[in-house]
């Protein structure tokens, strides 16, 4: 069996056999490819033999198959020999990080990019996440964001955002300020995509995503108003104006669970905020024809595609969702004057797919227990103001006793 001390000399040889032709190249690799699969099993001695070949064959500046081949198998054997061991994780770690893996994320062959992903997945714990933080570490999860974005099937850079980097707040907010309006919508994305998985999460977890949700809420309110660019047809795809439209997706799906909705409906100004930005984009599609102009044009073939498709609909159901059973917040509606600006939200709007569902449930909590909101909606419909096909088509209606209106159900609440 070759010593351990054959394979450096095996990577030299490989080194000086560059220039020579073509034939000695492969048989310098085959060599290597040999020894790789005795020492296997052999003492983590091998892991900075094989990080050191790995920065030889980057060195060499040869896109040769047999050379790419040679630096894929030694991704993939400190790959194998990190899997379940944590000593040769943080072997690992200690010879390749950053430089290694700063070299092989933003390399041109998509194979080496994903082993370079499985071997960083593998490798990373809470403790390294942190690492991260330091501004010269920081590049190695902007680029994994950046191997996401341009290869959405890579699972590795997936799993590394979802599993590692978002149980760091402070590391996404750090990433969120160095990302582009475009490369923050990846994130956001990878946020809603942990944010709606099933599965049961711990207390730490929560934490985090609190976190999340405290930093998110605030982008939300700092940029609503750039939604508004998309009145504008030159303007449809302004990248901040998406932004603005993926933190709003994030904050209703964050909403949506139990674990966080009261977190967010205590968080200052966010109601007010969704209120406000409902009213502006509503305003704005009453002024001229835009994409906030409610319509009901489409035969049932056609579809609109705008991102701003579903806004409003999106905002009331915020809306609706941080009034849940929420007093303080029911009745903070109430002084914002948002359940008229609701109701006259309640028609059916091509723009706004569903927005008469997400308009029932938001009256429904707003007058769930609630009899000063209850009030104002029936004196809205003895004045005219509230339609009354509309509050029907909500399973509403008013009833007149002891010299006062009452709202009332007519049916059962959906589930």
């Amino acid at each position: 069996m070759a010593a351990a001390g054959a394979l450096p000399a095996a990577a030299a040889r490989l080194g000086s056999a560059v220039a020579a032709a073509p034939e000695a190249r492969l048989e310098s690799v085959r060599a290597l490819a040999g020894l790789f699969r005795e020492a296997q099993l052999r003492n983590l001695g091998l892991i900075s033999t094989s990080v050191h070949l790995i920065k030889l064959l980057h060195g060499i500046q040869i896109k040769e198959e047999l050379l790419l081949t040679a630096l894929r198998c030694s991704l993939q054997f400190l790959g194998n020999i990190a899997a379940g061991n944590g000593d040769s994780q943080n072997s690992i770690w200690k010879c390749a990080f950053p430089d290694l893996f700063l070299t092989c994320l933003t390399y041109s062959d998509e194979k080496i990019v994903a082993y370079c992903c499985m071997v960083l997945f593998t490798c990373l714990n809470a403790e390294k996440v942190r690492e991260l933080l330091d501004p010269r570490n920081l590049t190695v999860a902007l680029h994994v964001l950046k191997v996401y974005k341009q290869q959405l099937e890579s699972e590795w850079s997936f799993l590394i955002v979802t599993d590692h980097l978002l149980k760091c707040p402070e590391l996404v907010k750090a990433l969120y300020a160095k990302l582009s309006n475009q490369e923050r919508v990846t994130l956001l994305e990878l946020i809603m995509a942990k944010v709606s998985e099933k599965n049961p999460v711990t207390s730490e977890e929560m934490n985090a995503f609190m976190r999340h949700a405290d930093f998110l809420a605030g982008c939300f309110q700092e940029k609503c108003e750039a939604v508004l660019k998309l009145t504008s047809a030159a303007d449809a795809e302004d990248e901040e104006a998406l932004v603005t439209i993926r933190l709003l997706d994030v904050l209703c799906e964050m909403t949506s669970n139990n674990g966080q909705l009261e977190h967010l409906q205590a968080l200052p100004g966010l109601l007010e905020t969704a209120i406000d930005t409902l009213r502006l984009t509503h305003l704005a599609g009453k002024q001229a024809v835009n994409i906030f102009t409610a319509t009901h044009a489409m035969t049932g073939q056609e579809e609109i595609s705008h991102p701003a498709v579903g806004f409003k609909s999106h905002l009331i159901r915020l809306i609706g969702n941080l009034c849940y059973k929420n007093k303080e917040n029911q009745d903070k509606v109430y002084e914002l004057d948002g359940i008229p600006l609701i109701l006259d939200n309640c028609s059916i709007d091509d723009n706004n797919p569903f927005v008469n569902q997400w308009a029932v449930y938001a009256i429904r909590n707003l007058t769930e227990q609630n009899e000063r909101n209850q009030e104002l909606i029936a004196q809205m419909e003895e004045k005219g103001l509230a339609d009354n096909s509309a509050l029907e088509s909500m399973g509403l209606e008013i009833e007149k006793g002891d010299d006062k209106l009452i709202l009332r159900s007519v049916r059962k609440k959906p589930s």
